[in-house]
């Protein structure tokens, strides 16, 4: 039985220890001609990560998105930059390389056990168990999807039964700060 990968490295490396772009194809030339210089590979990373989480580029594309690989817009200059950079904070977020991870409200006030047993989302708490909670959660963080699930959610979700240490709680924060930025920046792309 024959099994099919597919991959689309961003760059190529050699056996010499040297590498090149996989942008570097004439294809690929002719579709960035119009922009005033030729971008680097990860600038075309970022524009690329930033098209495909754009809500209208999803809503638009997402019968075909189940079915096919992603199609991304030729780049105009006049969005490109702004694209770009757009695409880039996305990437540092998703990494949790940004400096903005760790700028939020998210509190965690009440001492107890830590466990978390049962779960529920009121006002702007999420609970974890009868006495203790994630205060100032926002609604759009707490049911934001990726994919099929709800990360603020899930997170919590696969750790009932067990006892939350601080690195955990500060790792949920920042989880919360990343979805809120996230949905900032999906905005932002579709210009809103």
């Amino acid at each position: 039985l024959k099994e099919t990968n597919y991959i689309a490295p961003l760059y190529l490396y050699h056996d010499d220890g040297t590498r090149d772009s996989n942008f570097k194809r004439n294809e690929f030339k002719k579709l960035i001609s119009n922009l005033a210089s030729e971008p680097s590979p990860q600038d075309m990373f970022d524009y690329i990560y930033a098209i495909l989480h754009s809500p209208m580029y999803r809503e638009k594309y997402k019968e075909f998105l189940k079915s096919d690989f992603p199609r991304v817009p030729v780049p105009i200059q006049k969005n490109f930059d702004r694209l770009v950079s757009l695409g880039r904070e996305l990437r540092e977020l998703h990494l949790m390389k940004s400096p903005v991870i760790d700028i939020g409200d998210t509190t965690f006030p009440e001492t107890g056990n830590n466990v978390v047993e049962k779960l529920g989302y009121s006002g702007d708490k999420v609970w974890i168990n009868g006495t203790q909670y994630f205060g100032h959660v926002p609604e759009r963080a707490w049911n934001f999807y990726i994919g099929g699930y709800q990360p603020a959610q899930k997170w919590l979700k696969d750790r009932k039964g067990r006892e939350v240490t601080y690195e955990d709680i500060t790792h949920y924060q920042r989880i919360i700060n990343i979805l809120l930025e996230t949905d900032r920046i999906m905005q932002a792309i579709d210009g809103k």
